[in-house]
């Protein structure tokens, strides 16, 4: 029974997705008649966008049209960017319960040459569901085991291509470091003594500064010594964080948590973008002080305490845009099968005070700013890479549905297992009725 079961999992999780990639783009394409909203500027209605060579080529209307190029009427229809995840493990994951297809973690505490793009599946059966509901681009990102800290980099990736090559638009766009837990649990039924919670915390940060400590000493070493003999992997990785190319992403959530990181990474002197943020509304101040930028990930879930209100994780991304601070909205590296959601975690966020202009680009334009993809997505302009939806309406309302979606001007199967399921047993109850 074992041996069959170990069998039935593998041949499960080994299965392609049955979606096929799209080719390059081959033709111009010309979406025309629908309402256009390209974010970082006024909606057009009944506009134009012509596609070409996988980046839009012009917006507005009556566009002088290049030969043999494809019209597509869309009347009646929206177009936005495509929706934008900015944390995640999409394409490192597949069955959650099943050890063999999670590929999220390395052993070991400290892992900063760990690369989340090389290990990304791309016939995972959650790229297409995520991406039937408007999510084209996503930061797929590795996370740590316990007590972990530096869990290496990750990348952005488009949902959709043959290799994690293919699949790679950006690598490396920051070391994500795991910030300890600084609140000491005093509950006498706590596995762990206060004590002992002090001293595993303490070991961690130290553990932490010594690495950057001798990160440092190897940077001027290779310096002095000019040459990549005898180079060291993980601390070669940690080279682009220390010359400021790339950010540190500091997962915390509480006050505490987040008042240490910035003290830190003001000491080190490194480029920062907090990750989780639950609390950041409480040092907002400090954060737009620094220019430091927030993925809020995610907004829906319980307040971190029994005395905060219900609503403060829905009011967060509110006060940080009313605050001045930068901000991105995602669903969180450990809900990889609710990535699909995306636009309802913005929706939610908008019910409780964060502007609707505000909750869009949360989603689009404010996560390619801060994961540095800005200059290829997240809004509709000339010279920008042609990767877009068109809808029935709002995308951050349930209601909408994703007609159509391009990735680099590529037009994208959005059929996936989900639907072929509903699909299916569709056909049956319809069946039993008759």
């Amino acid at each position: 029974m074992a041996v069959a079961l170990m069998l039935t999992l593998a041949t499960a999780t080994s299965r392609a997705s049955e979606e096929i990639p799209a080719p390059p783009q081959s033709q111009p394409i010309l979406l025309k008649g629908g309402t256009i909203h390209p974010v970082s500027g006024a909606v057009i209605e009944s506009g134009e966008i012509l596609l070409e060579q996988g980046k839009i080529k012009a917006i507005g209307k009556n566009l002088t049209l290049p030969a043999n190029t494809k019209s597509i009427d869309v009347s009646g229809k929206q177009i936005y960017p495509g929706l934008i995840s900015s944390n995640s493990s999409l394409g490192l994951i597949e069955i959650s319960s099943v050890r063999g297809s999670v590929d999220t973690t390395e052993t070991g505490s400290i892992n900063p040459n760990i690369r989340a793009e090389v290990s990304v599946n791309p016939d995972s059966e959650l790229l297409p569901v995520t991406r039937t509901n408007g999510i084209l681009t996503a930061l797929t990102i590795p996370q740590i085991a316990d007590n972990g800290l530096v869990a290496g980099t990750g990348a952005v990736i488009k949902l959709d291509g043959w290799t994690w090559e293919d699949m790679t638009l950006k690598a490396p766009v920051g070391m994500h470091i795991y910030w300890p837990d600084l609140v000491i649990n005093r509950d006498p039924r706590f596995p762990t003594s206060p004590e002992d919670q002090v001293e595993a915390t303490e070991k961690s940060l130290r553990q932490l500064k010594e690495t950057f400590a001798v990160a440092r000493a190897y940077q001027k070493a290779r310096q002095v010594e000019n040459s990549s003999q005898g180079a060291d992997l993980r601390l070669e990785a940690m080279l682009p964080v220390l010359e400021g190319k790339v950010p540190v992403f500091i997962h915390a959530d509480e006050v505490k948590q987040i008042k240490s990181a910035l003290d830190w990474t003001a000491s080190e002197k490194l480029s920062m973008v907090l990750v989780g943020g639950v609390d950041a509304w409480r040092v907002a101040k400090l954060l737009k002080a620094r220019d430091i930028p927030v993925i809020v990930s995610p907004v829906m879930r319980l307040p971190l305490r029994r005395s905060d209100s219900y609503d403060e994780p829905y009011a967060n991304p509110g006060l940080l845009a009313a605050a001045g601070v930068r901000f991105a909205i995602s669903v969180g590296e450990n809900d990889t099968h609710l990535q699909r959601n995306l636009p309802y975690q913005a929706a939610m966020a908008a019910a409780f005070g964060l502007p609707k202009e505000e909750a869009l680009k949360s989603v689009t334009l404010y996560p390619a700013q801060i994961l540095g993809v800005g200059d290829r997505l997240g809004s509709l302009e000339v010279g920008k890479d042609a990767t877009l939806i068109v809808t029935t309406g709002d995308p951050l309302e349930i209601t909408s549905n994703v007609e159509m979606a391009f990735i680099q001007g590529r037009p994208i199967d959005l059929g996936n297992r989900q639907i072929r399921l509903y699909e299916k047993y569709k056909q049956k109850y319809d069946q039993i009725k008759k």
